[in-house]
């Protein structure tokens, strides 16, 4: 299995740290000590989580002459903020590419969803029921977000990635998935607790942002780990980790467990804040013009809920 192509699209609009200190005395600094985070995008009143895949999805298709949207046979789509729960973000990104009688999945296993996709694709590729699929990550973040929250209400942004990915081949530039390990932790900790979103009650809340903290160190470690152990890579062979992107800090931690040094990792949590299942996808294609043949990265997450995932990709 091949990644063809990957593409992002961020809001146009940048809501700094001063936002937060006026609206509730929340400091610059206090917020980059503790998250990194300096600044993130916010949708604007007329996008959403479809419009901002749809976007990401032109994108896509826009940078390749090998894959076409005729050549689409699934698209697989993540996120936990949807526009609509029924016309879901896989739907809208089927709508936009004009192709019908295909599969179109959409799941949420919170900030998890890009490996949990990738999997999913694996599975339809392996049972010889689709070849060229779209993996799409969107989170519309600020729609749910209490801003007034001092404890999570400053982490979050807006925006959306799309991969193109292929079960053969089709440019040398192509990222080989060597392999994909996904799991659930709901069952430990605070799982069912540190991180919440209920529509009807309120928005997102972090009231355990500690356990949140010391099981995403633990498990995206841990599952960095075991992947490439299984495909016997040795750590100092891994050009990029891509972790998802939730906070500097467990970034920091988790290298400092792997013993990488610190620009062995991708970051855009400073500037785009928690952009959740879409953060590493955003991450991967900003890093994809730097990818040289024989690199070897590591996209690795965790999400609410305990779920995580590792993916080890080769150039």
């Amino acid at each position: 299995m091949y990644i063809h192509q990957v593409a992002a699209y961020l809001p146009a609009e940048v809501i700094d740290n001063a936002h937060f200190t006026r609206l509730n005395g929340l400091s610059h600094e206090w917020i980059t000590e503790r998250t990194g985070i300096r600044a993130r995008r916010k949708a604007s009143p007329g996008e959403n989580t479809n419009t901002m895949a749809v976007e990401a999805t032109r994108r896509a298709l826009a940078q390749t002459d090998a894959f076409a949207a005729t050549d689409v046979d699934l698209i697989v789509a993540g996120t936990y903020t949807p526009h609509d729960t029924i016309y879901t973000v896989a739907h809208a990104v089927q709508r936009e590419i004009n192709v019908s009688d295909i599969p179109v999945v959409s799941i949420s296993s919170a900030c998890s969803s890009l490996l949990n996709a990738m999997e999913i694709v694996e599975g339809y590729f392996a049972m010889g029921k689709a070849r060229r699929a779209l993996v799409v990550v969107s989170e519309h973040n600020t729609a749910y977000n209490n801003e007034l929250d001092t404890v999570a209400g400053h982490l979050w942004g807006d925006g959306a990635a799309v991969l193109l990915v292929t079960q053969d081949r089709l440019a040398p530039t192509d990222l080989q998935v060597r392999d994909i390990r996904t799991g659930g932790a709901g069952n430990i900790g605070k799982a069912d607790e540190a991180v919440t979103l209920k529509p009807v009650d309120k928005g997102i809340v972090m009231p355990y942002g500690k356990d949140v903290f010391i099981h995403a160190c633990t498990y995206m470690t841990r599952v960095t780990q075991e992947i490439l152990a299984r495909n016997e890579v040795p750590i100092e062979e891994l050009t990029y980790l891509i972790p998802h992107q939730a906070n500097l800090r467990i970034t920091k931690n988790v290298l400092q467990q792997l013993g990488l040094p610190e620009d062995r990792a991708v970051s855009n949590i400073e500037e785009l804040g928690n952009t959740g299942c879409a953060g590493a996808a955003i991450a991967l294609a900003t890093t994809w013009p730097n990818l040289e043949p024989g690199n070897q990265v590591v996209v690795t997450v965790f999400g609410g809920g305990y779920s995580y995932g590792a993916m080890l990709l080769e150039r």
